[in-house]
């Protein structure tokens, strides 16, 4: 494995950190806050330090640092131990020893800050929006991504968003996937959906284009559980829970047209698996068109994974009104579906 596929598993790249918020992320923003040029703190050992690791004491002489930041500033040579660059966590100290920490902001500190991104938003009410996401915006502040993201976007149009954990996001759409989402703009609303999430209470429908003509049944209930590929941890597979780790998932996937080179499908998730629609596709042998994680080749003038999410359904968590969202597809999707001669009719 390259030094750059090991730097990606473990930061957790997108294909890697999938649902999972970076919480840390967010603890440092909130301790770094107003550090907006590094300073110098100096602490010296003392007996109740002596002989532990370095990280550890200076995880309780600066208390109000998390250990996960100043691991970082320790990798940056930002650590002074008695006039010595330290850059190893492990590394022992002893009583008396003068420690000096360069406190400097770090690209995930500066991430949860609002940025002027404009943004598609289907519905708003006072409890939440719903946005129609364009392919290419990252949901998240992530490695790679510290900024430019719908979060940023969100903390910038309503300034209730930094009340709410993760602005108010309850789910997520990988970057290159397009469509709807839906957003809280209150702590409760964001709690109750998220239950109504993980209760399967809220719809959610996929336009997806494949590779390959479609065979067998014009519908397919696919039930593989999907867990880390345990031969390319950037990647989900879909596995067996008898001998490898992961969780059940469910899609509904029917054709609506297909020709020679492709199929236009309509994917219905019954769960919330990291990359689901994408794996169960691979699994199918019918790859999502761009989709190269997972074998999908460039084709009718797509270059990103061609998945839109159409459709969204949910009962308010407040008003308890039956609420529903169509996102008609992007140019590029609607543009393939013309250049392989394919039909589709939203209703």
């Amino acid at each position: 494995m390259s030094a750059q596929d090991r730097r990606s598993v473990k930061a957790g790249t997108e294909a890697s950190a999938a649902a999972a918020f970076d919480a840390t992320a967010v603890e440092d923003a909130a301790e770094v806050e107003g550090l907006e040029h590094a300073e110098t703190r100096s602490v010296e050992v003392a007996h109740a330090q002596h002989g532990t690791r370095l990280d550890k004491a200076l995880a309780e002489l600066v208390p109000e640092f998390s250990r996960s930041y100043l691991q970082q500033l320790l990798g940056e040579g930002g650590v002074l131990v008695n006039g010595r660059v330290a850059t190893k966590p492990a590394a022992r100290v002893h009583i008396g020893d003068a420690l000096a920490v360069e406190l400097k902001p770090t690209p995930q500190s500066q991430a949860f800050r609002p940025e002027d991104i404009a943004l598609d938003i289907v519905h708003e009410d006072d409890h939440l929006l719903v946005v129609n996401k364009p392919a290419g915006l990252v949901v998240h502040p992530a490695p790679g991504n510290w900024s430019g993201t719908l979060l940023n976007g969100l903390l910038a149009r309503d300034p209730r968003a930094s009340a709410v954990p993760r602005a108010g996001i309850v789910h997520r759409l990988d970057k290159d996937t397009s469509g709807l989402m839906v957003v809280a703009r209150e702590r409760g609303v964001m709690d109750a959906l998220v239950r109504m999430i993980a209760a399967r209470e809220v719809s959610r429908q996929y336009l997806a284009l494949a590779l390959r003509r479609w065979e067998g049944a014009a519908h397919r209930v696919v039930t593989e559980a999907i867990g880390r590929d345990p031969r390319n941890r950037l990647r989900m597979a879909a596995v067996d829970l008898s001998h490898q780790a992961g969780k059940p998932a469910r899609t509904d996937i029917s054709v609506l047209d297909a020709c020679k080179e492709g199929s236009l499908v309509h994917c219905t998730l019954h769960t919330g698996r990291t990359h689901q629609i994408r794996v169960h596709m691979a699994w199918l042998r019918h790859p999502l068109v761009a989709d190269a994680l997972y074998g999908g080749e460039p084709a009718a003038g797509m270059s990103r994974q061609a998945l839109h999410a159409c459709r969204l359904a949910f009962r308010h968590p407040v008003t308890e009104e039956d609420m529903v969202f169509h996102a008609p597809l992007p140019e590029d999707m609607a543009g393939a579906l013309d250049i392989w001669g394919l039909r589709y009719n939203p209703r």
